[in-house]
């Protein structure tokens, strides 16, 4: 998968993608992340990409014309790769679930338009974005960590990007519930002690255990997902 970045604060987005199990997949050549400085299409001898709204009011919006440019010049890039979204990180939007990454892993190219300040102008939502994406129902001072977060959830679902398959497989939020409580060493612990069935050893009991605590974890903290 080709991923491809538009933002005005390149070295925010590039910091938290070159770590971890991001950075691995980008290393081992399993995700391709491409990060585009958007002032290098800026308008002038001050590189401008922002301007006051139209109307009035508080905030500064990206400007359209380096958008376009920007964009132009990333689709120009591999062009043997088409790209099949152009994804918006905007919080006025649909918020991000499992079932929308999962679909997005299918793809071969994303471009990813971080917005800043006020967000970007309308034509570019309406002319050129095919897809927009919140992480929550909050403000953030730009698009940038939601890109990350987005490049995150993906990323983990490459083939090959986490050596144990099924851990990725059994996440929350893949099959409708949350998941189980997790333990490891020691068995016991300031008086905390390691529900026996996990001590067990029997296999089908666990699995039960854990279903039953996932149904009920859920029902818990998020029933709206089980429809209660």
């Amino acid at each position: 998968m080709r991923i491809d970045i538009i933002t005005a604060l390149p070295h925010l987005v590039e910091s938290p993608l070159s770590h971890s199990i991001v950075g691995r997949a980008r290393a081992a050549g399993l995700l391709d992340v491409h990060i585009h400085d958007l002032r290098s299409f800026g308008l002038g001898r001050y590189r401008q990409i922002d301007d006051e709204p139209y109307g009035g009011g508080a905030g500064m919006v990206l400007k359209v014309e380096p958008l376009f440019d920007c964009l132009k010049a990333v689709m120009a890039e591999s062009p043997d790769i088409p790209v099949d979204e152009v994804i918006y990180m905007t919080p006025d939007a649909q918020v991000l679930t499992q079932a929308t990454v999962n679909g997005l892993t299918l793809k071969s190219r994303l471009v990813v338009i971080a917005g800043h300040y006020k967000g970007i102008d309308q034509r570019v939502r309406d002319a050129v974005v095919t897809m927009e994406i919140s992480i929550g129902d909050y403000v953030l001072s730009g698009g940038e960590l939601p890109a990350c977060v987005l490049v995150d959830a993906l990323a983990r679902l490459i083939p090959g990007v986490i050596t144990d398959a099924e851990s990725a497989l059994t996440d929350s939020f893949q099959d409708g519930l949350l998941d189980a409580p997790m333990y490891t060493r020691p068995a016991s612990y300031r008086g905390m002690d390691v529900p026996n069935v996990l001590l067990s050893g029997n296999h089908e009991f666990i699995r039960e255990w854990r279903e039953r605590m996932r149904v009920e974890k859920t029902r818990r903290i998020r029933p709206d997902m089980l429809g209660d």
